[in-house]
């Protein structure tokens, strides 16, 4: 367990920030009066998530590796990273839907029916509800996750070879 403790202490703190996110979406509102833009605001989430998964892997580096880090264990802890974002995914994918905004369904159903997205609320039902969206959260994590270790990891592994 010691040697994942790093990566569940991000998993976690990027699972809060993920959160803090909605809460600024919803406080915004982004998640009904200006639903419109929410489908290209959202996707600013990626620069606090980058952030995130670089301040994990250092934090790998200096306190796991004693500040010697090789690309593939770099890529091996953003893996496990990852996997555990993933695996909490679902549980912030329900705090967001059923707590911190239950009208956005409903309202992102209603919306893109009249933007003419979707023909019936029957079929936008399909795609925008909790379990969809808990399953795209899942593996948008992992892979997600997975192609920014494999970017940052160029940067923040060691030069040097280990000895």
């Amino acid at each position: 367990m010691n040697k994942i403790s790093i990566e569940i202490k991000w998993g976690i703190i990027f699972s809060l920030v993920g959160l803090l996110w909605m809460v600024l979406e919803k406080l915004s509102g982004l998640h009904d009066t200006y639903l419109d833009y929410h489908l290209y605001l959202t996707n600013l989430f990626a620069i606090p998530a980058i952030i995130v998964m670089v301040l994990a892997l250092k934090d790998k580096k200096k306190n796991f590796y004693d500040g010697d880090m090789t690309y593939s264990e770099g890529m091996l802890s953003g893996v496990v990273l990852s996997l555990v974002i993933a695996i909490l995914s679902p549980l912030t994918q329900w705090i967001t839907s059923y707590v911190i905004t239950p009208d956005f369904f409903p309202l992102v159903i209603k919306r893109s029916v009249e933007l003419g997205f979707y023909e019936t609320e029957q079929d936008a039902a399909s795609y925008f509800n909790y379990g969809n969206y808990a399953k795209q959260g899942f593996l948008m994590s992992l892979m997600m996750g997975v192609i920014t270790t494999a970017i940052c990891m160029i940067f923040i592994r060691s030069k040097a070879k280990k000895e």
